[in-house]
């Protein structure tokens, strides 16, 4: 198994070209190519989840009960219907930060198992998810630099546990017990990967509804979306100065010019 600087040197190397790349030949901002490979490096300690007592774990949860409470603070304020002000906003993030700080690596600690279902390619696919959720930017395609990126990030953990787990003492390598655990799409327990594989829908529901593939289009600021008729009934209908200003056609031919 590679150990906690392994992983992050890789997965911070990758979050490097990673976002040069995406300024370089996708033409995204420095500023959002920054973030995407910020969050590609971070990807590669997810996996890690399973164990919050150890380094990786420590350090993922400081980062994200940190970071976390800036994104959802407005996502909780806008499903809530909280009033919006300076104590309820600093109320909300410190409730977050203790809640994932604390509360949610105690769920972790208890009820999962290191090499388990965050070691998966579903666990991967939940996070990229989760980060195209609730990343606060309208712009689809923004959304999936930061989704992809943690998918990167989060897959070159799993890959380098994979690689760690062959063992070469003689010509022929040695498939070490640990070899199987990472790049997988099940776990041992049914009821583990049932739970991943229903957080996995729900995720994939809430991205498909949230992108507009799953129901009703989605209206983003500045791009209403109309219907064809009304589109054509607005391009045809004459501007309002004109309609205030003509004269339907009785007053044109029965009324006198001058009173």
């Amino acid at each position: 198994m590679a150990a906690f600087r392994e992983h992050i040197t890789v997965s911070s190397m990758l979050g490097l070209g990673y976002g040069v790349a995406a300024t370089t030949l996708l033409g995204y901002s420095p500023a959002e190519a920054a973030v995407g490979g910020v969050i590609a490096g971070i990807g590669g300690m997810l996996p890690d989840l399973d164990i919050p007592t150890g380094r990786p774990g420590q350090e993922i949860f400081s980062l994200t009960a940190a970071v976390a409470p800036l994104v959802l603070v407005g996502h909780i304020l806008k499903w809530s219907k909280l009033p919006v002000n300076t104590e309820i906003m600093i109320l909300l993030m410190l409730w977050l930060y203790v809640m994932i700080r604390y509360g949610l690596a105690w769920l972790v600690n208890k009820f999962s198992v290191h090499r388990g279902m965050f070691h998966s390619l579903p666990a991967m696919l939940i996070a990229a998810e989760s980060v195209y959720l609730v990343y606060p930017n309208h712009n689809v395609t923004v959304k999936l630099l930061m989704a992809c990126g943690v998918s990167l990030g989060f897959f070159s953990h799993l890959f380098l546990d994979e690689v760690y787990s062959v063992g070469w003492t003689g010509p022929i390598p040695n498939l070490k017990k640990s070899f199987g655990t990472a790049i997988k799409l099940s776990g041992h327990t049914l009821g583990p990967t049932l739970f991943t594989y229903a957080l996995l829908l729900a995720m994939t529901l809430l991205v498909g509804e949230q992108s507009g593939i799953i129901g009703p289009p989605v209206q983003t600021p500045g791009d209403p979306i109309i219907g064809q008729e009304e589109k054509l009934k607005r391009e045809t209908a004459a501007p309002p100065i004109v309609q205030q200003a003509a004269i339907p056609e009785a007053e044109q031919t029965d009324a006198p010019l001058f009173r």
